[in-house]
């Protein structure tokens, strides 16, 4: 496979700091796939129900729901993953190191100069099924890509700036799309190719009315068939689906299983249960704490241990009194205790410092032993100085704030009445208001978020990390920066084709972004992924790019006897 147009000279490394990886022995691989059964998933987002089923309405959890039937040009090499003796854990959502990636709906592409242009040639015979009221199944073509693209460029909702770099997108034939650049961005594969927004759907699903779900259809390996909200979503088996995987040294047709089933179980507890029961096959993010006793009652289980790259922070909007001061800013920083909630909040499963790069962005991401002193001491202790700092901004007597907080993450409503107490330690209220997850992300993503909010937005990638959380006018930027020298800045890392010269500048944007302190600056805790013994052809995998997992669940067969034999 040529495989030329992904050299981003990004470092090819994988996310999932300290992990542990269940022992899969490349031997399990000569088991023989069994066809049928259902797979019971509680996905990474196991808390939310499906936000929108169209995809120009820019939703960053689309591919969650949708990328089971929208598929992309570019995805994860799953044969590169450790569970199959590789160096890739896939589990970032966002993140897929260069030697890793693989065409899923391109066959082969090239670089042509003067003007810069990508030549994407799509594999023959890939098929849309047929859905009644909607379409006749018919073969995928140059013009849906170009279909896809444009509908979301011209989209209303549209993050803005996303696409600039592409002057046009065209269909040299019927398999071959041209993407003619205005300049080189060093994020061209994720932007268009398997980001967040890249899914290619057909122009006869925009017709029907895409943002119904009973019109959804694509080339992937499930059919949604059933929504039921705020309980589950149905997945069954693309009869005409294209890929196949190789077991054991012989072709099979993928998907095995018939079904496929999201449970939206908002309860923690309940997730448990349904797990041990055996009513979910995969839990896909489970705390430590809970982990430790799933261990005990049921020591079946498999069990995967991952860094997560969501880290909580309590983002300070810079362009609302008090928080317009730096010097409150680091207050607030330094009045928390960040050690005292790993070791006991945590147990000790977390890491101090991962956002805005993740440890594993090798190159990227500078360890705060390496930071200046300025950086360092906001990871400290230190109520003391924070009040000497407060007093010298004109709070002594401290003040409050509201900080709003999802009531969609359990964890979250009660890590945040401890930051509170660290706060009132040197006189500042935060005073906490929950928020129902779409009154919550609205808040943000229309920028009437209150002095203080909890987010969790991903760090993404090394190249995307710092606009999509710090940049002016983005959607998640919650604190509200605004520095013109920071986003051009950005913007030249973004465009620089060595990477190692890409990597220096963006070391030295995530220092002074730290160094600003917009946000309280919190630590990322281990997760742990489980499954039964029951689920075969997977290690504990979670994405192939953008928040996207079908090919993943595609490749899994359920072990019908052994289920059985195991009581379930």
């Amino acid at each position: 496979m040529k495989t030329m147009g992904l050299k981003r000279s990004l470092a090819a490394i994988a996310t999932g700091a300290g992990l542990a990886l269940a022992a899969a022995p490349v031997a399990a691989q000569t088991e023989k796939p069994q066809y049928g059964g259902k797979l019971e998933i509680g996905t990474v987002y196991v808390t939310l129900s499906a936000l929108s089923w169209d995809m120009a309405d820019w939703n960053w959890k689309q591919n969650h729901d949708m990328g089971q039937m929208y598929e992309t040009l570019f995805a994860a090499d799953l044969s590169k993953s450790k569970r199959l003796g590789g160096k890739h854990p896939f589990i970032a959502d966002a993140w897929l190191p260069t030697d890793a990636i693989r065409g899923e709906l391109a066959e082969r592409w090239s670089w042509k100069e003067n003007p810069l242009r990508l030549e994407v040639h799509l594999r023959k015979g890939v098929m849309f099924p047929a859905k009644p009221g909607v379409m006749a199944a018919r073969e995928l073509t140059a013009e849906d890509v170009v279909f896809s693209f444009n509908r979301l460029e011209k989209s209303p909702k549209k993050i803005p700036n996303y696409f600039d770099h592409v002057t046009k997108v065209e269909a040299l034939d019927k398999h071959t799309v041209q993407f003619t650049f205005k300049d080189f961005f060093s994020e061209w594969d994720y932007r268009f190719g398997w980001g967040y927004y890249s899914g290619i759907m057909p122009k006869e699903v925009a017709d029907a009315g895409a943002g119904n779900w009973k019109n959804v259809n694509g080339t992937g390996p499930f059919m949604l068939t059933n929504v039921v909200q705020g309980n589950s979503l149905t997945f069954s088996k693309n009869p005409v689906y294209w890929d196949k995987d190789v077991i054991g040294g012989k072709e099979y047709k993928l998907p095995f299983v018939d079904r496929v089933v999201h449970r939206v179980i908002k309860d923690e507890t309940t997730q448990h249960a349904a797990l041990r029961t055996g009513k979910l096959d995969i839990l896909s993010s489970i705390s430590a704490e809970a982990a430790r006793e799933l261990k005990k009652s049921s020591p079946d289980l498999k069990w995967n241990r991952w860094l997560a790259t969501t880290a909580n922070r309590v983002a300070l909007r810079v362009d609302t009194k008090p928080f317009t001061d730096v010097r409150v800013r680091r207050a607030l920083n330094m009045a928390v205790n960040k050690q005292e909630i790993i070791d006991k909040y945590y147990g000790g499963e977390a890491e101090m410092f991962t956002f805005p790069m993740h440890p594993e962005y090798v190159g990227y991401h500078q360890p705060l032993k390496e930071q200046p002193a300025s950086v360092q001491e906001l990871f400290k202790y230190d109520p003391a100085k924070a009040k000497k700092l407060l007093a010298e901004a004109g709070y002594a007597n401290g003040f409050s704030f509201k900080m709003q907080v999802c009531t969609c993450h359990p964890d979250q409503m009660e890590l945040m009445p401890l930051v509170a107490a660290f706060l009132e330690g040197v006189g500042v209220k935060m005073e906490i208001v929950p928020m129902e997850y779409g009154a919550h992300l609205s808040a943000m993503t229309s920028h009437t978020n209150a002095a203080g909010y909890l987010t969790w937005v991903p760090d993404g990638n090394p190249t995307t990390s710092l606009r999509i959380n710090f940049g002016k006018g983005q959607v998640y930027n919650a604190p509200m920066m605004d520095d013109a020298k920071f986003d051009a800045r950005v913007a030249e890392a973004n465009g620089e084709r060595d990477e190692k010269k890409r990597q220096q500048i963006l070391r030295e944007l995530t220092t002074y972004v730290l160094d600003q302190a917009p946000a309280i600056w919190m630590p990322a805790p281990y997760r742990y992924t489980a499954w039964w013994p029951w689920v075969k052809n997977y290690g504990g995998e979670m994405f192939v790019g953008g928040g996207r997992f079908a090919p993943i669940h595609a490749r899994i067969w359920i072990d019908q006897d052994l289920k059985k034999k195991m009581g379930y």
